[in-house]
């Protein structure tokens, strides 16, 4: 459920007119809606209480970095997951307590681990031995104990897209499970190192429940044989992924009660304190993309729908094949036809979808693309030098321009000129 529907045939954030934003802010530009922010994260921790599990939440920042939005979260009392230094500044900035934060990634620097520890952050999820050894020296010079769970790679199909699968032994991410046992003594005998727990991450936009068990199931055999090993096991994260809908017509995946009834199941007899990862689950379907019609042109064999926004505003459809739902702002009767929905820069892949059957558009229409509050604007480049698109925050019947419209003279002024081509 999201808080974006129709009135009176006007498309409405929360109790905003979309046209209404676009009439002053300019297109395109992403919206965000509060209602649906807040509805999500309470669904999601309402679920694991009725389970009687103590969960601490952390936000996977890295699926929408905007301040405005880790704040919306960190109100609601969330934690944050983030994988690198300037994540956690953001988290940090926005409200989120440093002992509500872990720290997640593959290529930690000795930078970002000092600056970590020095905050005093929940967790580091550590993802390899190398990592291991490197934070112990950090901790040790800096006369700090980093606390750590090792991320066991269990080797899961997640049954999701390749490119967000991260659990399969062929992906960078994690250390093998069946070399958990002797990587985890290695670890209770390095200084500054303090082992807590374990943490399990499989893919991103899961939309069944039996990998999850299966993995779940992995790792809570494998901290039984560690806490008989001797190590202090209290802490279960269990990463993110599950999915949303994008596509209406697809299969519902499943209900935040049902995956938490799941976990109470699998793993809730362990005494961990439990730890999720969701990103897209909060914050996919809070947002949208408000993009106007440029031109319809007729092609030989399809017609294209030329609309302003463009890959380098939302790249998941170029990236992996995504669909998203595309609606007009404005409610239409009529047949729909075929179109081809593209945007302006100079590359066939600047596609949104193929053949998408919408109601006749014409030149001036505004389109919201549905689902787009993850991985959207935070994906964004500047290609073509196009200008980064606004976003913006709707809080019943008002709204804020959260991050402006970025300028030419911004963008092309990053470049310097070296002093042979200044003169």
């Amino acid at each position: 459920m999201d808080h974006f529907g129709y009135r009176q045939g006007e498309m409405y954030a929360e109790d905003v007119p979309v046209r209404d934003i676009a009439d002053q802010v300019g297109t395109p530009f992403y919206c965000y809606s509060s209602a649906t922010l807040e509805r999500h994260y309470r669904v999601l921790t309402r679920a694991f209480e009725q389970q009687g599990l103590d969960l601490l939440l952390c936000y996977a920042v890295k699926a929408n970095t905007n301040q405005a939005v880790i704040a919306t979260l960190a109100a609601l009392g969330s934690g944050a997951d983030v994988v690198s230094e300037g994540e956690l500044r953001r988290a940090l900035k926005a409200g989120i307590p440093a002992e509500k934060i872990v720290y997640s990634g593959v290529a930690k620097t000795e930078d970002e681990m000092a600056f970590a520890l020095k905050a005093g952050i929940y967790q580091f999820n550590v993802e390899s031995v190398p990592e291991l050894h490197q934070l112990s020296r950090v901790a040790e010079h800096l006369g700090l104990t980093a606390r750590i769970a090792f991320r066991i790679n269990p080797d899961v199909d997640a049954l999701t897209h390749a490119k967000i699968s991260t659990g399969k032994s062929e992906n960078k991410f994690g250390v093998p499970w069946r070399q958990a046992r002797g990587i985890y003594a290695e670890a209770a005998r390095l200084p500054g190192i303090e082992v807590v727990g374990l943490d399990v991450h499989i893919g991103s936009q899961l939309t069944r429940l039996e990998p999850f068990r299966e993995a779940f199931e992995r790792v809570a055999g494998l901290i039984e044989t560690l806490r008989a090993d001797g190590h202090d096991i209290r802490r279960l994260d269990l990463g993110g992924g599950l999915g949303i809908p994008y596509d209406p017509t697809d299969q519902e995946p499943p209900h935040p009660e049902s995956y938490a009834a799941m976990v109470k199941e699998v793993v809730g007899g362990l005494d961990c304190r439990i730890i999720i990862e969701p990103g897209r689950l909060l914050v996919g379907n809070a947002g949208i993309l408000v993009s106007r019609v440029i031109y319809v042109k007729e092609g030989e064999e399809r017609n294209f729908l030329i609309i302003d926004a463009a890959m380098n505003d939302l790249i998941r459809p170029s990236m992996y094949d995504a669909y998203h739902e595309i609606v007009p702002v404005r409610e239409k009767k009529a047949e729909k036809v075929p179109y081809d929905v593209v945007g302006p820069v100079c590359e066939t892949g600047d596609t949104f979808a193929r053949g998408r059957r919408l109601v006749p558009m014409q030149s001036g229409d505004l389109v919201a693309i549905r689902s787009a509050g993850a991985y959207g604007a935070v994906m964004a480049s500047t290609y073509n030098t196009r200008r980064l698109v606004p976003e913006v925050l709707v809080k019943e019947n008002e709204f804020a321009v959260v991050r402006p419209r970025q300028s030419y003279e911004d963008l092309i002024g990053l470049d310097r000129l070296p002093d042979w081509l200044a003169q």
